[in-house]
């Protein structure tokens, strides 16, 4: 075996033994996810059974958001890695929006928790992401079943706009709440030279709703017709 031979099978291998260990990390990341968010919705249906109501159903499933929300950060790390297809623009969106939703709104203003509104993203969410981890799994395995595939193109229709609702009345509701406060908003005169208003980012944030709705809402669609409809996609799975 010459020497070019050798060297490029070391390669190969090295390459196998990578891929390998992507592959295995992936498929840990997407199942502690998927099971996350299933505890989560095990919690959710639990407390409302037994309240009758959602009131108080923040304060019980907060930590488990919070840890499963923000561990969704990784996955723009691994858009940009290309450990996966995605883009990292998109992914970087999707991920910031509910990560702020969480930590800039839910958490830091407290008075929020307890509206109905909360339910609304939550329950969103929550089928959306076990469905997507699940999806994603079965990806890494080499088949997903069509059933799953058509889950995952088609929940989607009502969870949105659902999720959507739920986003953009937590962020209305905080709105005073923010402007009596001052919420991390800075005026000048100032060391830094730099104002900032927090409620009107918030303002800012739901206008941008408007154009980016649709807009997303509209790709899916295109995506469903394409994949469900498609013969092919439905033989692959």
């Amino acid at each position: 075996m010459s020497s070019a031979e050798s060297s490029e099978r070391r390669k190969t291998s090295s390459n196998m033994g990578e891929n390998n260990a992507v592959k295995a990390y992936l498929v840990a990341y997407n199942v502690s996810q998927m099971l996350g968010w299933a505890v989560l919705m095990v919690m959710m249906v639990s407390h409302v059974y037994r309240n009758g109501n959602s009131h108080d159903l923040y304060a019980e499933v907060e930590k488990v958001v919070q840890i499963f929300q923000t561990a969704a950060v990784l996955e723009i790390l691994h858009s940009a890695l290309g450990l996966v297809k995605s883009n990292p623009v998109l992914t970087a969106f999707q991920v910031f929006s509910r990560v702020f939703l969480i930590w800039g709104v839910v958490w830091s203003v407290p008075q929020v928790q307890t509206t109905p509104y909360i339910l609304y993203f939550l329950l969103a969410w929550t089928v959306t992401e076990i469905i997507r981890y699940s999806f994603y799994f079965f990806s890494l395995l080499g088949s997903v079943p069509y059933f799953l595939k058509w889950c995952r193109y088609t929940f989607f229709i009502v969870l949105y706009p659902i999720g959507v609702l739920g986003e953009v009345m937590t962020i209305y509701l905080a709105l005073p709440h923010v402007l009596d406060s001052g919420l991390y908003s800075v005026s000048l005169p100032n060391s830094a030279n730099v104002a900032f208003n927090y409620y009107y980012y918030l303002w800012f944030t739901l206008v941008s709703y408007i154009p980016i709705f649709p807009q997303l809402y509209g790709h899916m669609l295109s995506q469903r017709k394409k994949i469900i409809s498609n013969p092919q996609h439905q033989k692959q799975a």
